[in-house]
């Protein structure tokens, strides 16, 4: 078994997931950084 075995899959799989990756890390920040102050201040100031 060569080592190179496991990076057979197309090139538009590791594409597709980068991007699904990177949009997930971004949903994440984005709510982190400007839902969550917002649900919190709103409360406050409710």
């Amino acid at each position: 078994m060569n080592a190179l075995d496991r990076f057979d899959e197309p090139a538009w799989i590791t594409a597709a997931a980068t991007l699904v990756s990177y949009g997930l890390i971004l949903a994440v920040l984005f709510a982190l950084l400007f839902v969550v102050p917002f649900l919190v201040y709103s409360q406050v100031l409710a």
